[in-house]
């Protein structure tokens, strides 16, 4: 039997780049089936060891706090007391590889961000941010396995498929909208594309987190029909939210993550995609069809890659309801 390891995975960021992180954690396991993983992520995201028994342990790491520079201190002596025989950190800033460094594990895997990383790591690793998410994170541990997990894979029990249903969430994590970072489309025409899909004879559910309650209201205030299914606030984590995604038939949602939820469970999913890369967040699958404007923006998509925030123009959301159910009816 081989020796049990004790492993730490670090990846920062919201619940959808850590399901995009669960095919290499995945992939750990199975190399190293006696292994303990511990996953370094920030306070926001730690809902993931709801959809997932691969993750033993949790250390919550602030980064976006006040005390930044103090939590990634409290991080590094976690890193030199756990006795960790292996680090993985998806992190790019050039000061990744010090810090898995001062750790002092033996085995470290990063990516290659020049000179120092290549000294100070012992596997630095290309980052090739022009493929779908699950495999640009995957690259951190290819010279440690051969086993390849290319779709994140979730713990939780599915339902029965409701016939005929259309699922919607139209939410997006309220940081990304603090940020100016507009990702969808707005609350009149989601509740236009309710009023449509329930004439078309769907089924229609409506769902949301505690972040989408603006959005929600507004729909609620402006939809004409009575005629759908209103749970929001009814799922209270997210292994609730992954069972009923489950259980519909169709699932139209943003680019959030309930859509890489609805990628790990293989439902039908149509999502909404305006100013980011639908390369790099979807996977190629007949599973799931990007619903997008019919703008002439060179720049697309431009957000992360050229831009931090959207521009004021959002052309690339100028998606009518119509084309919406056209599409959902469709296909």
């Amino acid at each position: 039997m081989d020796k049990k390891k004790r492993i730490l995975a670090i990846n920062f960021g919201g619940i959808g780049d850590e399901i995009f992180f669960l095919p290499t954690i995945i992939s750990l396991k199975k190399e190293f089936p006696n292994s303990e993983i511990t996953l370094a992520l920030e306070p926001r995201s730690k809902g993931i060891k709801d959809l997932t028994d691969k993750i033993d342990d949790l250390i919550l790491v602030d980064v976006k706090g006040k005390n930044k520079y103090l939590e990634m201190f409290k991080l590094l002596l976690n890193m030199r007391k756990g006795n960790f025989d292996l680090v993985v950190s998806s992190g790019s800033n050039k000061l990744i590889s010090i810090l898995l460094f001062l750790s002092g594990i033996k085995t470290r895997c990063g990516y290659d961000t020049g000179k120092i990383s290549k000294i100070l790591l012992t596997h630095a690793v290309p980052l090739n941010k022009n493929q779908y998410a699950c495999k640009m994170y995957h690259d951190l541990i290819k010279d440690l396995t051969q086993h390849t997990t290319e779709l994140p894979e979730i713990n939780t029990q599915r339902c029965e498929k409701i016939t005929n249903s259309v699922l919607i969430h139209p939410g997006v994590s309220k940081l990304s909208v603090q940020k100016g970072c507009i990702k969808t489309i707005p609350p009149e025409t989601w509740a236009k594309t309710i009023d449509l899909l329930v004439a078309e004879g769907k089924k229609v559910i409506l769902t949301g987190g505690s972040d989408d309650k603006e959005c929600i209201e507004t729909i609620l205030q402006t939809v004409r029909t009575k005629n759908f299914e209103n749970l929001y606030g009814t799922t209270k984590n997210l292994n609730e939210l992954a069972q009923l995604i489950s259980s519909a038939d169709k699932f139209l949602c943003s680019d959030s993550a309930p859509l890489h939820i609805a990628v790990a469970l293989q439902t039908r999913t149509y999502v909404i995609f305006g100013p980011t890369d639908v390369n790099a967040l979807i996977p190629k699958s007949d599973l799931i069809t990007p619903i997008m404007a019919n703008d002439s923006c060179e720049l697309k998509p431009c957000l992360w890659a050229r831009r931090q925030t959207t521009c004021s123009n959002l052309s690339c959301l100028k998606i009518t309801p119509a084309q919406i159910v056209e599409t959902i009816c469709r296909k």
